[in-house]
Order: structure tokens, then C-alpha cells, then sequence
């Protein structure tokens, strides 16, 4: 299940995962507080679309390209301007692209003077790549690290308020268990905090398993968000693309029903793409 990103850059996936992450950052900018945003597994930053495995699968154009190939409604398109806006931000304008940003970047774009961002990467070419593309900025604080390490090491931050991104490549088995075991360490350490968790919809039976084992995690306030594209297919293919919200801000599943109905349209084979926003576990109460 190979999802070395620089294959898959502005895809389908990419587009639903950095809607729910700006959406989510957006949110967190509404108190002056600031926060610090700590991404796992971060990439490189940025990926040049005409590169050689951009241009080996173009998965971009069924993506970012399908949704910014004609005008967006008004609600739509005021929810999604910080987002197009971090594209446009590194490709000098509103023309074509030939850049799309990761994770980091588009994070780094939206953050204020007072927010932070930790971008961790364990590949040591990657990570060299992420450092280049950050160097000399004092707001972004790039590790070399097993992403999985900082669900323990890392938290939680100083801030006490933030997100926790985590976007694992899926390269090899047990990713879905280590997400899981990862949450549950993490939520132990900082339960207030937000985790954003990718995940493929690939093998429906796996994805139900870890959705199961989500559910008796004991992690409270969990919002499971996916949107497919195409039917299931016996075939080893991503169908589909889903995150694990925890701690969701309130406004996000409006938010969700309005972006995923129009991503759905773009994005989806033949204009008939579908979506869930599901809560798995309920909010923990307080006692009365």
C-alpha cells in the first residue's frame, strides 16, 4: 500500500485531507491564544508537478486540478479560500499550477505571528528537503524523527492548544494498528488536544476493523470523515479517502456537509462521488 507522496501530490486524498486541516487551523485562529500545529509525517513541504513521478500517475489533475477548474459557489468558496489560497501563495499567482504544497506549508501559510508549527519526517532526504524550504524560519521547527515517536515525546506542547496532524505514507502492514495504539498514547498525554488522522479506504474489511477498534479505543469525540470517489472494487485501489477527527471543532461538520457535497461533485468519477461524516464515539460529559 505504497503512498510515497510524491506520486500522489494534489490528488483526490490530498485535496479532502488539507480541506478538513485548514478548516480545522482556521478554527483554532478564532482566539487570539496562540497554538502550535505538530505534523508527523511531513514530507517535503512542496512538490513540483511536472517532476517525474507527479507526471507518472497525474492523479493532480483528478484532483486539485478538477476543483479549481471552474468557479466555486459562494459558500463553498469562501470555506475554501485559505486553502487555494496557500496554492497560489507558492505558485506566484492565480494561473495555472505547477507547484502543490504539503501539509507544512500550507500550515505554515495560515499561521499568525504568535502560532507555531512542528514538522516532523523520518526519511533523511526528505527531511533535508523540508529543512531547506523552512530554513531561517523561526515559526517552523523541523525534526528528523519517527513520526510515531512525537505521539509520545512531543506532547503536550507548550501551548496547550494545537492539532495534531498525522499522515503516515501507508508503505508498510500494520499502519492502521500503529494510528490507533499512536491516538490512544497521545490522547493519554493530552486529551484536549485535536488529532487529524488520515487514513486510505482501500480494503473495506481492514477499514471496518480499524473503525471497530476505534470505537472501543476509549478515545471519546471521535468524527469519522470519508469521501469516495468510485464503487468498491475487488482491486487493490484507492476508492476512497477518510480522516479521524478527534475533538472536533463544533463548526466542522457543517462546514463538512457544505465542502464534501461540492468535492463529491468534482471529484468523484462521473460527477457521482459520495460522503460520510459519522460520529464514532460520543463527547465525554462532564459530571454533573
Amino acid at each position: 500500500m505504497n503512498y510515497r507522496h510524491a506520486y500522489h501530490a494534489g490528488n483526490f486524498a490530498d485535496v479532502v485531507k488539507h480541506t478538513v486541516l485548514v478548516r480545522i487551523v482556521e478554527y483554532l485562529k478564532r482566539k487570539e491564544k496562540p497554538f502550535r500545529i505538530i505534523d508527523t509525517h511531513a514530507g517535503v513541504g512542496l512538490y513540483d508537478l511536472s517532476s517525474e513521478e507527479a507526471r507518472k500517475t497525474g492523479e493532480w489533475r483528478e484532483g486539485v486540478g478538477r476543483l479549481m477548474e471552474k468557479p466555486l459557489g459562494e459558500e463553498a468558496a469562501d470555506l475554501l479560500k485559505p486553502f487555494l489560497d496557500s496554492i497560489h501563495a507558492v505558485n506566484h499567482g492565480d494561473g495555472e499550477i505547477t507547484v502543490y504544497p504539503g501539509s507544512p506549508m500550507i500550515v505554515r501559510h495560515l499561521l499568525r505571528r504568535q502560532d507555531r508549527l512542528t514538522a516532523i519526517e523520518l526519511h533523511p532526504q526528505d527531511a533535508r528537503a523540508l529543512k531547506e524550504n523552512f530554513e531561517g524560519d523561526h515559526q517552523v521547527r523541523v525534526i528528523e524523527l519517527d513520526g510515531w515517536l512525537a505521539l509520545g515525546a512531543h506532547l503536550p506542547p507548550k501551548e496547550k492548544r494545537g492539532l495534531v496532524l498525522v499522515d503516515p505514507p501507508f508503505e508498510k502492514e500494520g499502519e492502521f494498528y500503529r494510528i490507533v495504539e499512536g491516538l490512544k498514547k497521545a490522547h493519554r498525554r493530552w486529551p484536549g488536544g485535536i488529532y487529524a488522522l488520515w487514513y486510505p479506504i482501500k480494503d473495506r474489511q481492514e477499514v471496518d476493523l480499524f473503525r471497530s477498534t476505534l470505537v472501543q479505543s476509549g478515545v471519546p469525540d471521535i468524527l469519522d470523515i470519508g469521501l469516495f470517489v468510485r464503487p468498491s472494487s475487488p482491486a487493490s485501489r484507492l476508492d476512497g479517502t477518510g480522516m479521524i477527527v478527534v475533538n472536533p471543532p463544533y463548526v466542522l461538520r457543517e462546514e463538512l456537509r457544505i465542502l464534501l457535497l461540492l468535492l463529491a461533485d468534482r471529484l468523484g468519477e462521473d460527477g457521482r462521488g459520495r460522503f460520510f461524516v459519522e460520529q464514532l464515539t460520543p463527547e465525554e460529559r462532564s459530571a454533573s
